[in-house]
């Protein structure tokens, strides 16, 4: 038995533990897939995930059961917190509905493989390099992929401009079209709240070689975090010219900020 089999075992419920195993995921002989998803490490993870889900930052979840229960997905989000906490939550919500659960892969920044450990910890629960190609194949695969087309100009905002969405690149859009996946636009409001930064230190952050080195309170705040699902969108691959795919994401785009602005607007406390 190996260190992680263990830990699962001895603390994964048995309950939880089945709900992952109603999610089937085509993985070798040795528990993990082509892009190092492992099936024990995300039982672990999921049991974290829980606690953080339901305990600390209490989630509402509106609309999960949008989503398709199979094909390909692109859950297109606003990028909030400083952290990705955003994606976890995200990734949660789907993984534990009850109807046709899904795991989703998340495309994450450059800079996470680079830190010691970290990069072979987010592969084992799901998360993926951020690249065109690698989400190309995760697509051409069926899977349910998270993407946040802010990237670094979305988690490293600062609270004064919370919930102002930044530039969206075009690259979604292409994937979505491409390879025929659905687009489902997500809301999250809450996240903002976590972890707030009123200053960004650029020469530490380049000295350093990371995206930003924000001026936050050294902790993560309780924020009550909600997410809104909208409803799916399709786009067909339609040989249009990139000011026609430009129009598409400033829909998708639009779609997101009416979610948010309904999550801000039902909810009642920050905490």
């Amino acid at each position: 038995m190996t260190f992680r089999s263990f830990i699962k075992d001895k603390f994964v419920p048995q309950a939880l533990e089945d709900q992952v195993n109603r999610i089937r995921k085509p993985i070798g002989t040795l528990g993990y897939d082509p892009w190092g998803y492992n099936s024990d490490s995300i039982k672990i993870g999921f049991s974290v995930a829980r606690y953080i889900y339901d305990k600390y930052f209490r989630v509402e979840a509106d609309g999960v059961e949008k989503v398709p229960s199979e094909g390909p997905v692109l859950l297109v989000a606003n990028h909030s917190g400083q952290l990705p906490l955003d994606g976890l939550l995200i990734g949660f919500a789907l993984a534990s509905r009850q109807e046709n659960p899904r795991i989703p892969r998340a495309m994450i920044e450059r800079f996470f493989p680079t830190v010691p450990y970290v990069g072979n910890i987010l592969n084992q629960l799901g998360a993926v390099l951020g690249d065109p190609v690698n989400c190309a194949k995760m697509l051409a695969n069926n899977e349910a992929v998270i993407v946040f087309p802010e990237g670094i100009r979305g988690s490293g905002k600062l609270y004064r401009d919370r919930y102002q969405l930044k530039r969206f690149g075009n690259g979604f859009m292409h994937l979505a079209m491409e390879h025929g996946a659905t687009i489902v636009p997500v809301g999250v409001v809450g996240c903002e709240e976590t972890i707030p930064a009123i200053a960004n230190i650029r020469p530490l952050a380049q000295a350093l070689g990371v995206p930003y080195v924000p001026v936050a309170l050294p902790m993560v705040l309780p924020a009550k975090v909600h997410l809104k699902f909208g409803d799916p969108m399709f786009f067909d691959n339609a040989d249009i010219p990139e000011e026609k795919v430009t129009q598409r994401v400033d829909r998708v785009k639009a779609e997101i900020s009416k979610l948010i602005d309904l999550g801000l607007c039902e909810r009642k406390r920050l905490f």
